[in-house]
């Protein structure tokens, strides 16, 4: 009985469990019954369990809510253990976000999940959503105008949390007509902004264009209001005015991704269960609109440019004198910062002789932060049909100085053009507006040479030393050949460098005798053989050969006791089996094997000294010519050069010059300044291009690329600057001194002395008369080429040291007659044109002169040095 209740209380236990976990298996749900239009917010559904089939829940997009992720599920488990027993717990969870757009009342409704078999459902919801994004940016946009109000300069508009806002600023607010205005949109952040976009509309009233900022947009830290906010200057446009009165730039509204983290969610649990500790949230940032008032120029007068900015000009002939019927060109430049590309093409006065084409206009200016700088280049085709002299007349220009707030009239010189008579054939004119389709050289690329700019090898220690040293050298051959030359004529000596050889003869000559059975002639052809190799060897004379002086002298030359035994042992055999009876051949072959052996050992003791003399010698000079050749250049490799190469081959220039010139500050070399000179002809740069092609040219001048490149960008340039004619021998004396470097020239000088050296050495010591006469003429001939090789370097050198050379990096440069803002203009350049530094004494200014040998006074930031 006992045992059956006890069964049935044990049933009775585990259907209540079962029954309990049942109706505990139900969806929580939290979110929050009221937002704001225009915020993100979380729906959240738990269940208790993590034994879910399927779940489903009613959250869907409308007018008034737009589902942005979701769901995102994690699950959780806990376990306990009290008194000895262990329990545990589970959970899962849905999430999602989602953005209120509108306002009005948001009806969920039950979420379902199945669990065990059985279908389990949350409780509806109703959020409550009030204003609208709509009133959420008018209330932005008034913020941002009572902010701008405040504010000269700028205007700022911000989502409700401010952390994610866009300031606009204007460069001006009053302007007059065509007058630039930049406009600055740049973003503040405290999240997390991974993605924005959003485009300037088509304005009214205004001639836009967008300056270039490039991909890389990177962030900084920048304090405002109190605040320490990521910032970044996200777009730039320059605005031109064309109608007067006040001018609306309207709002824009960028739209943005945000990476929002949950705190909540363990990272531990996120690693292990997959689930996302990050969203993404869209968010639309509202970038405020402002007004710029715009007033009307003075009245304007008849000759109006319509230039509204600060501008200079400036004519030119492309030759003075001419033929009649042969054609010219007359360039007129107008050049400066402002609406350069509305003014109204120069008129010029030409002689009613003089026919004339249309202008040829080349658009030399660039967008920037300034508003657009550069030079409006105009070319008119002329053609004189009349000899005679002729004056072009000054091209007037009539623009609004902006400084100044008055019209400006500036004038060009006057030309004056010789016109000869014709012969009759120019008739026709070319096409001159058709363009040149050269192009620059491809890139150099491998490994670049690191020049020590420190130190220049000619008249270095370095360079002084390979001089001496190979003089040194021939002193030493000299004494070697005077040496060797007594040593020929010692014929006591010779005999015993011969001992060996007329040994050798006599021998086999014994052993030919002996293979015939001639004993009588073969002991005296060895005996002769022996007594002659030991006194050619040892210069001993007939009457002093004995066996005592023989055993001593070969003493004194460390030859081993044995083998002098054996030798003397030799000599006994000999004489002893001349007159023994017995076996004549086997007596013959002892001895002449015993005389064999003697002379074999004397002559490898002899010869083993000698060689271990010439090794020290030849060690010696070995150890010098390392020496020698420690002092060559090495070339250093640049380590991330192939990227820079791989960014313009790219296509991105700009990423390409800051590799380059980051590699050029650690090392100069001519390759990097060459490949950067690339980099900025390709990204339109002309007179960085040409900076970079004067540097690598001075660092490699005989490079047949680098000159190329330099020739094809100084064309590019607008001054056209006839240099002065010249002596044709100082021509070709520049030429050849230019071809190479200085460090070039250094070696090839010691090159020649070297040669000078060795051809005198074949004079002095060759005994035929041809070879004497090599000798003489290859020694004059080496010597004038080293001393024009010293004078090369000398000169290269003394160009390098003393570089006064400059680039123009500026769009027009007024040249002053003496150094003072307000003196009159001497003449006026433009960007990309070399001048020479005469003068540097003053401070801010700096004395030049021009390839045709006008001087004048710049002010020193205009140019940059080579």
């Amino acid at each position: 009985m006992n045992k059956t209740l006890s069964k049935i209380l044990l049933l009775c236990i585990m259907v209540m469990m079962l029954v309990t976990q049942l109706y505990a298996q139900t969806i929580s749900v939290s979110a929050p019954s009221r937002v704001v239009a225009g915020q993100n917010f979380r729906i959240v559904y738990e269940i208790d369990t993590r034994h879910v089939s399927s779940f489903t829940s009613g959250v869907r997009s409308n007018d008034m809510i737009d589902v942005l992720a979701g769901p995102y599920t994690s699950s959780q488990s806990s376990f306990k253990m009290v008194n000895g027993h262990t329990s545990s717990s589970s959970s899962i969870t849905y999430t999602y976000t989602l953005y209120a757009k509108d306002g009005g009342t948001y009806s969920v409704p039950a979420a379902r999940a199945v669990v065990g078999g059985k279908t389990i459902s949350s409780k509806p919801l109703k959020i409550t959503v009030v204003g609208s994004t709509r009133s959420n940016a008018d209330r932005g946009h008034s913020n941002g105008r009572a902010d701008a109000e405040a504010s000269r300069d700028g205007a700022v508009a911000s989502s409700p949390s401010q952390d994610l806002f866009i300031k606009v600023i204007a460069s001006k607010r009053r302007v007059h007509e065509q007058e630039p205005v930049l406009l600055t949109y740049k973003v503040y952040s405290l999240v997390d902004l991974t993605q924005l976009e959003g485009k300037m509309p088509e304005l009214t009233g205004f001639h836009t264009q967008e300056v270039e900022i490039g991909q890389q947009r990177s962030f900084h830290v920048e304090n405002y209001n109190g605040r320490n906010y990521k910032c970044v200057t996200w777009s730039q446009y320059v605005l031109y005015p064309q109608m007067t009165g006040d001018l609306e730039v309207p709002s824009i509204t960028f739209k943005g991704i945000v990476v929002n983290t949950n705190n909540d969610i363990d990272p531990l649990d996120a690693f292990l269960n997959g689930t996302p500790r990050y969203s993404e949230t869209r968010r639309n940032i509202v970038a405020p609109g402002l007004t710029i008032h715009v007033d009307p120029l003075p009245n304007r007068p008849d000759n109006f440019s319509g230039g509204v900015g600060h501008f200079t000009i400036s004519s030119q002939l492309d030759k003075t004198e001419v033929k009649a019927g042969e054609p010219m060109t007359f360039r007129v430049v107008v050049g400066g910062s402002g609406n350069l590309k509305l003014i109204k093409e120069p008129i010029v006065n030409f002689p009613k002789s003089f026919e004339r084409y249309d202008a040829k206009i080349t658009d030399k200016t660039r967008l920037t932060a300034n508003g657009l700088e550069g030079n409006m280049v105009y070319d008119f085709l002329v053609v004189p049909r009349q000899e005679g002299k002729y004056d072009v007349p000054p091209v007037e220009l009539t623009y609004y100085d902006v400084s100044q707030k008055a019209y400006k009239t500036i004038k060009t010189q006057p030309l004056t053009v010789q016109v000869g008579e014709g012969d009759g054939t120019s008739t026709i004119v070319a096409d001159y507006t058709s363009t040149s389709k050269q192009d620059i050289r491809a890139l150099k690329s491998g490994s670049a040479t690191v020049v020590q700019t420190g130190e220049i090898f000619f008249g270095s220690l370095r360079y002084w030393l390979c001089l001496l040293i190979p003089l040194a050298c021939f002193f030493l051959l000299l004494f070697i050949f005077r040496k060797r030359a007594i040593e020929n004529a010692d014929i006591v000596r010779m005999r015993g460098k011969k001992a060996n050889k007329i040994a050798t003869k006599r021998l086999q000559k014994a052993y030919s005798l002996m293979q015939v059975g001639n004993g009588s002639a073969f002991y005296d052809e060895v005996l002769r053989a022996l007594w002659g190799y030991v006194g050619d060897k040892l210069n001993m004379p007939v009457e002093q050969l004995s066996r005592d002086n023989i055993t001593g002298a070969l003493d004194e030359h460390n030859v081993d006791r044995s083998i002098i035994e054996t030798f003397i042992e030799a000599l006994d055999e000999c004489e002893f089996e001349r007159y023994a009876p017995g076996d004549a051949m086997g007596n013959m072959s002892k001895t002449y094997h015993s005389a064999m052996t003697a002379i074999v050992n004397i002559e490898e003791v002899m010869k083993n000294k000698a060689k271990y003399h010439h090794s020290t010698i030849g060690a010696k000079m070995l150890l010098l010519i390392v020496c020698l050749l420690s002092t060559s250049v090495i070339q250093v490799h640049a380590l991330t050069k192939a990227e820079a190469d791989t960014e313009y081959k790219k296509g991105n220039y700009r990423q390409a010059i800051r590799y380059y010139e980051d590699l050029l500050k650690a090392s100069p070399s001519a390759e990097l300044y060459y490949n950067l000179g690339n980099a900025y002809f390709r990204a339109e740069n002309l007179p960085q291009a040409l900076l970079a092609y004067e540097r690598a040219h001075l660092l490699s001048p005989g490079d047949k690329d680098i000159r190329y490149n330099l020739e094809l960008a100084r064309s590019k340039t607008i001054d056209k600057i006839a240099e002065p004619d010249e002596m044709f021998f100082i021509t070709l004396y520049r030429s050849v001194a230019n071809s190479a470097s200085s460090d070039t020239w250094a070696v090839l000088s010691v090159v020649c002395f070297v040669m000078v050296l060795i051809f005198v050495l074949l004079y002095l010591f060759m005994p035929r008369s041809a070879l004497r006469s090599t000798g003489a003429v290859g020694s004059i001939i080496f010597l004038v080429l080293f001393l024009l090789c010293m004078l090369f370097a000398h000169r290269q050198k003394q160009a390098f040291l003393n570089r006064d050379g400059a680039i123009v990096v500026v769009p027009t440069v007024n040249v002053k007659k003496t150094p003072a803002a307000n003196s009159s203009d001497e003449c006026v350049i433009h960007e990309g044109t070399r001048v020479r530094i005469t003068d540097k004494t003053i401070k801010g200014w700096l004395g030049i002169e021009l390839g045709d040998g006008r001087e004048g006074w710049i002010m020193e930031q205009q140019v940059e040095g080579i």
